[in-house]
């Protein structure tokens, strides 16, 4: 089956390692060479820029990281820069559609200039935060309490009107209910059930219910911290039919955050072995269900927001 996959930080590899390479380097979980075995027809690259690097020298990381998107990534032969959903249809046998992303605004400052030139390079979807406070809204690490800004109202404003999803996996818990009502777009692209593993990173039953009710749609995420102590394949799968019996499994996806992992689940350590994850699946789900958690449902996600 087809994998869609909504985020890996392999940008952040290919500009901090000697002499990366993304056809095949071993030092990437998300390799050219690994999605292809694992059959990942469609990887979401993020944009992550470290918060202990000054804000002055943030968006030039941001560039970097654009740079290395088209130098590395779409210069390796069967890779396919996706800047309109309806590509994802057309991709030959041997392609893999390679998507940008923005996870946390960062690197723009209070500047919707800078922002405005991060989506003109073809990224996709913004997450507003990572863990951290910063001028659009406070992250998952904040206190739960302190909420979206006004700056980052204009942010949101923005990604409106050019369409992009905005990813609330990083959001701590106000903000991700300020921002459910002002979003034309939403998904968690790399983010577990609480109820099962309680990490901030996770997502209520509450905020999965009403992600879901306003739109949006969940992609667990493979990193152990974020699964159970001691994590297997099958802790995944119990996130996955947690999640399912809560808001359904036609809003489920995949967002392995590969490459911006230290630890990784047993059978599951890079792209290639994406497979196995679904092999479990159908022990649970229906073909139909398990390709539908794959790639099907976030397929039909962007079809039916007929404007993206």
């Amino acid at each position: 089956m087809d994998i869609i996959d909504l985020h890996c930080d392999a940008l952040l590899k290919l500009t901090t390692l000697e002499a990366a390479k993304f056809e095949d380097d071993a030092r990437l979980h998300a390799n050219r060479e690994r999605l292809h075995l694992g059959r990942v027809k469609a990887q979401v690259f993020a944009i992550f820029i470290n918060p202990n690097i000054p804000q002055s020298m943030q968006f030039l990381e941001a560039v970097r990281q654009i740079e290395a998107f088209h130098t590395h990534v779409l210069q390796t032969e069967g890779m396919v820069h996706i800047t309109d959903w309806s590509q994802l249809e057309t991709l030959a046998p041997h392609e893999i559609g390679a998507i940008l992303s923005l996870e946390g605004c960062g690197p723009i400052g209070e500047d919707l200039a800078k922002l405005s030139a991060i989506l003109d390079a073809g990224v996709k979807l913004v997450g507003l935060t990572w863990n951290e406070e910063n001028a659009v809204a406070h992250g998952a690490e904040q206190d739960a309490s302190l909420g979206l800004k006004s700056f980052g109202k204009e942010v949101i404003n923005l990604l409106n009107e050019r369409d992009i999803i905005i990813d609330v996996s990083h959001l701590n818990e106000q903000s991700f209910w300020d921002v459910l009502p002002l979003a034309k777009h939403l998904i968690a692209s790399h983010s577990n059930a609480r109820a099962i593993c309680d990490h901030p990173r996770n997502l209520s039953d509450a905020q999965a219910k009403a992600l879901v009710e306003h739109g949006g749609h969940i992609h667990v995420v493979y990193y152990p911290t974020f699964i159970r102590d001691n994590a297997k394949i099958d802790d995944i799968v119990a996130h996955v039919k947690h999640l399912a019996n809560i808001v359904g499994v036609e809003h489920l996806g995949l967002g392995s955050d590969f490459d911006g992992i230290d630890v990784t689940v047993k059978g599951l350590a890079h792209a290639g072995e994406a497979q196995n994850l679904l092999e479990a699946l159908r022990e649970h789900f229906s073909i139909e269900e398990v390709c539908g958690i794959a790639s099907n449902n976030f397929r039909r996600y962007v079809k039916d927001a007929a404007t993206f």
